[in-house]
């Protein structure tokens, strides 16, 4: 899925800003850091240490391959901290790609990435999962 999503554009010039979660973020960051030579900023609400084991197993693993990992310092890990740093990733991007589940729009922290994507004017790439 990645290979056919991601790769065309993660060219040397581009720079993705994943967010430090364990699921698609993590995915999205091993295959990135392994298959390609784009620039990678991770961005956590908090701190690098509060994400879950999964993520940073995959943050340690790709070091090598991170240019930036940005931490917003958020106290608590609730639904405004990670809509910051959705908000601060659309921001920082010329795009937004999202993988939302399947079964349409909804609540969710990727629905609320892609929205904001659209509030701003920014391309969007929808790839359900």
């Amino acid at each position: 899925m990645f290979g056919t999503y991601l790769a065309p554009f993660a060219a040397e010039d581009t720079h993705f800003y994943i967010g430090g979660a364990r699921g698609i973020d993590s995915m999205s960051l091993l295959w990135l850091a392994g298959s390609s030579t784009a620039r990678i900023t991770i961005v956590v609400p908090g701190t690098v240490e509060q994400q879950p084991a999964e993520a940073r197993q995959a943050i340690a693993q790709c070091s090598n391959r991170i240019a930036q990992i940005v931490e917003l310092g958020a106290t608590e890990l609730k639904t405004p901290a990670y809509h910051t740093r959705n908000q601060w990733m659309v921001d920082h991007a010329a795009m937004v790609i999202g993988f939302p589940l399947e079964g349409g729009e909804s609540t969710s922290g990727t629905w609320q990435t892609i929205n904001y994507g659209a509030s701003q004017g920014k391309p969007r790439l929808i790839v359900p999962v």
